[in-house]
């Protein structure tokens, strides 16, 4: 009994910090004026006196809306959900500029709203070539990877080159319609409207493949199709893109992405790309009888606290070191498969210094991986210095522009000259950042020369 009477108060305090610490925020809320120079992240959006006009005289932004999975998609209530709609909102609350979707039925209908000038702008269209003569593209806010899409009762596709002489289905326009048709003329494209149709001519065998987002992708059921490889290190970033004649909107949505912080652009990708349903608003009296229950709870069951306590450390620490024990596994069966490629791969960071690298590497080059590890190139005597600096310098110049090679070349080395088949191509983080390169050779010394 003297236990509940020390207690009492207590729990009366703990009762008071749980309404306080869930009412305040919540009335905050609702009492935060939504100007437009206030930013989710509490900072002032700086905005110069030609874009403020540009938003009193341009209120409403036509948006050209094709479905796409999880980024931009009509619910069951015929609303506009996804992705790239939570950032159209987020750029609404921040701007005042109201976005109105213009639904359209495949890419190429949504290229020519927007050459034809009915619409203001896109969110789900790639970077290429064709549509930077007529479109700017904003800040890019994530992306993905291409990867082909195949029969499940087909071999895996790797690179493009094993499509020579066979049916690859597109849409119309595609993004990468262009530099296929240029690098890869033998493979036969066949056009269609949607997504939709390339896969039921997959899925029919009246094409071999069809290109897509990993994101989309992904979400085909295991059955007729399955997601193979990414498309030769191809990466798609997300953006906004929207006609050339008008560059205060582009200025004013770059200025509106650059005020998210990261936390909310995570946790807007996480909602939608990590499958994450949103949750009901809950009212600031749900909230209150939520904590009076566990309030209650807690009086009953804190005597047995103590008691529990020693167990439920115990299995955290059983958890912990099967969790680790599991990455130790993983990353043993990582390095085992790196070195069972015959051929050298390396991998390089930011500054072109070595991470890793399999045993092949270390033979091609008369090394040990512990001697050169966290070094550049031209740190290390491995490599005639001409060749060193070479290569370091090719590197460089690929983490600036974060494009893939692949290409037959020739590599001195201190025994000799071998011709090559050398790729490099960036990698990048769960959040879309750049983190390195990944690359290697094929030596093709014995088969027919080639011209460097």
């Amino acid at each position: 009994m003297q236990f509940f009477m020390w207690f009492k108060p207590a729990l009366r305090w703990l009762f008071l910090f749980g309404v306080v610490g869930f009412g305040l925020p919540a009335l905050a809320a609702h009492s935060l004026p939504l100007a437009p120079d206030v930013s989710i992240a509490g900072q002032a959006l700086q905005l110069d006196a030609a874009e403020r006009k540009w938003i009193r005289e341009h209120p409403q932004v036509i948006v050209a809306s094709l479905q796409y999975p999880l980024h931009l998609f009509k619910d069951e209530h015929g609303q506009w959900a996804g992705l790239n709609n939570d950032i159209l909102n987020r750029i609404s609350w921040m701007t005042g500029l109201q976005f109105v979707h213009e639904e359209s039925f495949s890419t190429a209908q949504m290229l020519e709203l927007l050459e034809s000038g009915k619409v203001d702008m896109s969110t789900t269209l790639a970077i290429n070539d064709e549509r930077k003569a007529f479109l700017d593209f904003s800040h890019a806010y994530g992306g993905s990877g291409w990867v082909f899409v195949v029969r499940a009762s087909d071999p895996p596709l790797v690179s493009l080159d094993q499509l020579s002489g066979k049916v690859l289905a597109l849409p119309a326009r595609h993004a990468l319609e262009s530099s296929i048709k240029r690098d890869y003329p033998n493979i036969h494209l066949r056009s269609v409207k949607t997504y939709g149709e390339a896969q039921a001519l997959v899925e029919s065998g009246e094409a071999d493949a069809t290109i897509e987002n990993e994101t989309s992708a992904h979400l085909y059921p295991a059955g007729q199709l399955k997601v193979g490889y990414s498309v030769d290190g191809r990466w798609e970033s997300d953006h906004l893109a929207m006609r050339k004649d008008q560059p205060q909107l582009l200025s004013i949505i770059n200025k509106a992405l650059g005020a998210f912080t990261a936390a909310e652009l995570r946790a807007i990708r996480l909602k939608w790309v990590g499958g994450i349903v949103p949750a009901a608003p809950v009212s600031v009296w749900q909230r209150v009888s939520h904590w009076v229950c566990w309030g209650a709870v807690i009086a009953v069951i804190f005597g047995l606290i103590s008691l529990l306590w020693n167990r439920r450390l115990k299995v955290h620490v059983q958890r912990r070191l099967k969790a680790e024990q599991g990455l130790n596994d993983q990353l043993a069966f990582q390095h085992a498969l790196l070195n069972a490629i015959p051929n050298p791969v390396f991998v390089r960071d930011l500054k072109a210094r070595l991470i890793m690298c399999n045993i092949s590497y270390e033979e091609q080059l008369s090394t040990r991986f512990d001697q050169v590890r966290g070094r550049q190139l031209t740190e290390v005597d491995v490599l005639p210095k001409e060749m060193a600096e070479q290569l370091h310098t090719e590197f460089m110049e690929q983490l600036s522009t974060q494009k893939a090679r692949f290409f037959n070349r020739q590599l001195t080395f201190k025994t000799g000259v071998l011709n090559v088949y050398y790729w490099t191509v960036p990698f990048y983080s769960a959040e879309g950042q750049l983190r390195g390169l990944l690359g290697g050779w094929i030596d093709v010394t014995d088969r027919k020369p080639f011209e460097c």
